[in-house]
């Protein structure tokens, strides 16, 4: 049973919202996503045994693709570029610099494009059920696809009964219904539609192939129905470094029917030395060392927004928002821990930096909001330093609870602060105003806090 996850988002450089997690602790491996995905009800069956297995050794990272899951649902652009842009957002948010990936079947061509692109990051490579094309639509049996397709984006659930076919061809009634619930809370008839269409006729990455270096594994079913072998196996003649593992069996995914050998295939190829880390040092000082500055963002009446400028044009705010604030963060020294749906969590290891980093940030939404009389954008900064509690590359305990209090007490377009932060600063040329103490939730004694002053 996979272990309680906790889901976060990266967004994407076309402002698509990817729900990620991260499990176990080793070197990283980045798991794509498959046809549709969706985090929650991938933990709860056999894809989260399957994951589960595979973070015994590895810090492994899941997430869902535009369009399924827990991600952004309102997207058109499916294409290879637009979801290597996903892949891009989760692993730019980790600061990975160096991992190994795993793609099955839909996500190959994504996954091989990066390999490409990228040989600098990707350690190895496993790819599972690949292709590096689809099918030329004048092709004669390319009929039935386009009959699938039909199908899928008229009725759902009979399109989605009819694919299970290829995919899990042994599936009992009660596996079969399990499968059906996950299709369709994972995705629309239409969007399943779409990355289908994508991959069978638009697709077309042969040419990315002869450049990757990295070690690669191309593993595929000898039956499998719905990608046959010898795309596989075509994918694998094409890549200089990689070796193709044809095994028995007839299932689509890889967490279906046998995946012993599967497993085995995969925890062999990956077997690395385990004494250098492979993933950039967490963003934030350990606890028990410095202080650690946390900053939170938030942006005032978010609900509102949307419901006076619809989603489109709110979600638009939001991406004015996080450039605005990664764009400080990155300046002077900050690092983002996650992003809060309203706002932003970062951390910094120097108070003069964040104070900076948070002027900055007021200051940019200050000379947008004069140009955006229309549609301006008002947020609360709240700051606080302490030693916090890591869990892989999240930060917990009352230093974090505090800064997020204190951003709740906040005015739109003000930055406050605590006392500690003050005293770390004094005499750094940093102006405060007392504004008193305040009852926090959570928080026994009354909190003296402290307003940033950043209009000259």
């Amino acid at each position: 049973m996979a272990e309680t996850q906790r889901v976060r988002f990266a967004t994407t450089s076309d402002g698509v919202n990817i729900a990620y997690t991260t499990r176990g602790t080793g070197p990283p491996l980045v798991i794509m996503p498959t046809w549709v995905s969706h985090l929650e009800k991938e933990a709860e069956g056999p894809q989260g045994e399957f994951d589960d297995r595979l973070a015994h050794n590895h810090q492994i990272v899941l997430y869902d693709g535009r369009g399924t899951g827990l991600s952004d649902r309102r997207v058109e652009d499916f294409s290879v570029q637009g979801r290597l842009r996903d892949l891009e957002a989760v692993i730019e948010q980790l600061g990975l610099e160096r991992f190994s990936l795993f793609a099955s079947s839909q996500s190959t061509p994504v996954a091989m494009v990066y390999a490409a692109e990228h040989p600098e990051r990707i350690d190895r490579l496993v790819l599972y059920a690949a292709f590096s094309g689809g099918y030329p639509r004048e092709k004669g049996d390319s009929s039935l696809i386009d009959a699938l397709l039909a199908l899928i984006r008229a009725e759902w659930g009979v399109g989605a009964r009819t694919t299970m076919g290829f995919v899990h061809p042994d599936a009992d009634r009660g596996e079969l219904e399990r499968n059906l619930e996950f299709l369709r809370a994972a995705a629309t008839g239409e969007v399943a539609a779409n990355i289908l269409e994508e991959g069978f006729f638009r697709t077309n990455v042969g040419d990315w192939l002869p450049r990757i270096q990295a070690p690669t594994l191309v593993l595929h079913r000898r039956e499998d129905q719905a990608v046959p072998f010898e795309f596989g196996r075509q994918v694998a003649s094409l890549i200089p470094n990689a070796r193709f593992v044809l095994l028995d069996g007839d299932h689509h995914l890889p967490y279906e029917g046998d995946v012993e050998p599967v497993l085995q295939a995969i925890e062999e190829f990956l077997k690395v030395e385990r004494t250098a880390p492979q993933q950039r040092a967490a963003p934030a000082i350990d606890a028990g060392e410095a202080p650690v500055v946390v900053l939170f963002t938030d942006m005032e009446s978010s609900t509102a927004l949307t419901q006076r400028l619809g989603d489109e044009r709110a979600q638009e705010l939001v991406r004015t928002h996080n450039e605005i604030v990664r764009d400080a963060l990155r300046i002077n020294g900050g690092s983002e821990i996650k992003h809060t749906g309203d706002g932003i969590m970062a951390s910094f290891a120097s108070p003069s930096r964040a104070l900076e980093s948070a002027i900055q940030i007021q200051r940019a939404f200050a000379e947008h909001n004069q140009s955006h009389t229309d549609a301006s954008i008002n947020v609360r900064i709240g700051m606080n330093a302490g030693e916090p509690v890591r869990e892989q590359n999240d930060l917990f305990g009352q230093a974090v609870q505090l800064a997020s209090r204190i951003c709740n007490q906040a005015e739109p377009g003000q930055i406050l602060a605590s006392n500690v932060v003050r005293e770390l600063v004094a005499g750094k040329g940093f102006l405060f105003a007392d504004r008193g103490t305040a009852d926090l939730r959570g928080f026994e004694d009354p909190v003296r806090l402290y307003e940033v002053r950043w209009q000259d």
